[in-house]
């Protein structure tokens, strides 16, 4: 059984992940032995009536146990940074995630106070070349029994002061690392410190993130080391067992001890790299940067030319024009054979695109004459929509199963408008589709009579029956042919046309699957999209909003494919009306085309698009290229947002945009300061020569660099973090909750490019 402190609780519910951090887990007793006792006194009021034939006391002694020199492996969920990585970690506080939520507190240390209830592991980071018994810093211990790890023979070394042990116990085995005292002394948390150390996590809602430790669903513990891994080189982390330490747990150590040694219960080692630093503030810094002095410059369209004259001519105007309304000059050849150029523009447009009222695609088409628009003034061509159609079309004969189910389509289409015509052209069988005077179709009367006494007669009743006088015989209705063109005007019946939409319906299912995706824009090459090498640069981010009449054009070309016949052009409206064409619904409305190195080392970049403070629908997301990804939204939004993509938990610090380590701060209480955005320290302490986090460490050791954190006391950083959150003091899932890494995030916003 196990309690939690009322005041653990701080929660964080980021975008992708739910998570409760608390201060601890205590357990309702601790590892180690018991006894109890019962004793029965039987009293008269306040007296003892058997002090002389007392009964006899029962007692029982038994022990809670919990890991103290060996940890399963099963025990251990997670590490970070992970075995033999390699990278830039070098502001990352490496940690352990322990099944066992409540193990960092099992066993209590004589230094541990209920109000701030201690745990009795720590971990330790160390660099290549400081554990005599491990140089290269791959994590190795040395295997020793219990009574080996006492050291008692060895004046130089100092084990832990545990006592009761039993012989079965002292025999045991365990794995230990030998600390040079000078070490141990520099990295060791003080008392007052390994209270912040631990913390438990609670994960609600767990998702697969792409960095750092990966949550699963559950309840676990953190234990945190103090030490960030500065410089490049191998480093070894233990989990080490501070049992029995409790006098040294200041700094302090006796006189001629040269070595401390500690019990081992897991390590792992990982390779610090800074060369692998990748500046992501900076390089989204730039990308904006062309914004901040005019938006239009984030806008999808061909530069300016360097060379273009301050006082242009009517044509040069013309042609600068063009090019601020994105297009760009094509070669082209008319079908008068000569040699020329003309205009295109893809879907992306730098500003809202007019709409081409002439430009008709509610009918079939076999070429795309019909949507080259013509500039009379200049003589030049457009031929973006025609090249849309032609595109359109390109895509749909390209896709085997397309084709087959469009022609398949129009076939059945056609067949059953041919039988529907037959019967209309037929003076007998058309005239089942004519009413008597009484409201009974002439070709069902017959059926009509029989049905309505339960068959008619019998054939012996018929053939028995007064012949009629041959005045009285009906005369037959004569009923002309319809001419073809009445025979296909015919198709324009209602129920007619209910039974070609009906069989349009039955076969349009795939269609219009493949028509809506490739509304969205795929299967269309990239050079149709972005039409010039010169509108998306390296190291660029260009916004745009995007033509519906373009799209358009594009699935009427995919929409006439097999039309063969005039008959096929007739039934295609019924076509149409099943694969729901002119529905706009889900085509996309703008997007966001980034070219840059953040794309390939962040794969999983979230960009979001937000109109006022509801988040846009993303239609598409796809990397086009290794260094580009388009992201497609269903409107226009008013601001972009960029984001490093939601990581695993690590802790650690960030960076500012002046490449300043600082802590993020989280607001822990709604409401409540900081503001949103604020940092420690402030945005404006002057850096120095070393980092402006460096306040916040220990001295360094004699020939090292600062490294170690140091959070308790006046130069600690406890104090001035609970001060930013006006606070008196944090506990430890606060703390927790300040250094888990903030992904660094760009907003571009009207009038500003960040």
């Amino acid at each position: 059984m196990a309690t939690r402190p009322s005041t653990a609780g701080t929660r964080v519910s980021p975008e992708l992940l739910d998570v409760t951090f608390i201060d601890h887990m205590s357990p309702a007793a601790t590892a180690g032995r018991y006894t109890i006792e019962v004793e029965h006194v039987l009293k008269e009021g306040t007296a003892p009536v058997d002090s002389d034939d007392p009964l006899p006391r029962a007692g029982e002694q038994f022990e809670i146990r919990a890991p103290q020199f060996m940890l399963d492996g099963a025990t251990v969920q997670a590490v970070y940074p992970a075995r033999g990585a390699d990278g830039d970690f070098g502001r990352v506080l490496p940690h352990i995630t322990l099944t066992r939520e409540y193990l960092p507190w099992e066993r209590e240390p004589k230094w541990s106070r209920a109000e701030r209830r201690a745990p009795w592991l720590a971990l330790m980071l160390f660099r290549a070349g400081e554990l005599p018994d491990d140089p290269e810093g791959l994590a190795l211990t040395t295997e020793r029994t219990v009574r080996e790890l006492l050291a008692g023979d060895d004046e130089t070394v100092l084990g832990p002061a545990l006592t009761g042990l039993d012989e079965p116990a002292l025999a045991g085995n365990c794995r230990t690392i030998d600390v040079p005292a000078s070490v141990f002394t520099a990295v060791l948390p003080r008392e007052q410190e390994l209270y912040y150390l631990a913390h438990v996590r609670d994960v609600d809602e767990p998702k697969l993130l792409t960095d750092g430790e990966i949550p699963v669903k559950g309840t676990f513990s953190v234990v945190t080391a103090n030490r960030f891994p500065r410089g490049e080189g191998d480093y070894a982390v233990h989990l080490v067992s501070l049992e029995g330490f409790d006098r040294h747990l200041g700094g302090t150590l006796p006189s001629g001890v040269e070595h401390v040694r500690l019990v081992s219960l897991w390590s792992w080692s990982f390779r610090n790299d800074p060369a692998a630093a990748f500046d992501a503030a900076g390089i989204l810094a730039n990308l904006v940067a062309p914004g901040n002095t005019d938006a239009e410059n984030l806008a999808l369209r061909m530069p300016r030319p360097a060379n273009a004259p301050g006082s242009p001519s009517a044509e040069e105007a013309y042609a600068l024009e063009r090019l601020r309304l994105g297009y760009v000059p094509v070669p082209h050849r008319p079908i008068t054979g000569e040699h020329t150029y003309a205009w295109y523009r893809g879907p992306f447009t730098p500003l809202t695109a007019q709409e081409i009222p002439a430009l008709d695609t509610s009918g079939t088409h076999t070429t795309a004459d019909f949507a080259l628009v013509y500039d009379g003034t200049h003589g030049v061509f457009d031929v973006s929509y025609a090249a849309a159609w032609t595109l359109g079309r390109t895509v749909g004969l390209a896709d085997p199963s397309y084709g087959k189910e469009m022609t398949r389509a129009r076939r059945e289409l056609a067949n059953t408008a041919v039988r529907m015509m037959a019967v209309a052209n037929d003076p007998v069988r058309s005239a089942v589709g004519v009413s008597s005077a009484d409201g009974t179709r002439f070709g069902l009367s017959a059926l009509a009579r029989l049905a309505s006494n339960r068959g008619g007669r019998t054939l012996v009743d018929a053939l028995g029956a007064p012949q009629l006088p041959q005045e009285a015989v009906p005369k037959p209705v004569r009923l002309d042919r319809l001419s073809r063109a009445d025979a296909r005007a015919a198709l324009d019946d209602d129920a007619r046309a209910a039974t070609l939409l009906s069989v349009a319906s039955h076969r349009a299912g795939t269609l219009t699957d493949r028509l809506t995706e490739l509304s969205t824009l795929r299967s269309v090459p990239f050079s149709y999209l972005v039409p010039d090498f010169r509108m998306l640069p390296e190291e660029s981010l260009r916004l745009f909003r995007i033509d519906p009449v373009w799209i358009d054009a594009l699935l009427a070309g995919a929409r006439d494919v097999a039309v063969h016949t005039s008959l096929d052009q007739r039934c295609d409206l019924s076509l149409r009306a099943a694969t729901r064409f002119g529905d706009r619904t889900g085509y996309p409305a703008a997007g966001v085309l980034m070219r840059s190195d953040l794309v390939p080392a962040w794969p999983d970049l979230v960009v979001v698009g937000k109109k006022g403070a509801r988040e846009l629908t993303e239609i598409r997301r796809e990397l086009v290229a290794s260094d580009i990804v388009l992201c497609l939204f269903d409107e226009v939004p008013d601001h972009v947002i960029i984001r490093e993509p939601s990581e695993g938990i690590h802790f650690g610090v960030d960076t500012d945009p002046a490449k300043r380590e600082v802590i993020g701060l989280r607001q822990l209480k709604s409401r409540q300061e900081p503001p949103l955005g604020a940092t420690l320290p402030g945005r404006y302490v002057p850096t120095g020569s070393d980092t402006v986090f460096s306040k916040y460490l220990r001295p360094p050791q004699e020939g090292g660099v600062a490294d170690v954190l140091r959070l308790e006391g006046n130069d600690g950083l406890i104090k001035p973090l609970a001060q930013a959150h006006s606070l008196s003091d944090l506990h430890p899932a606060q703390l927790a909750v300040q250094l888990v890494n903030a992904p660094l995030e760009q907003r571009l916003v009207p009038g500003q490019g960040s």
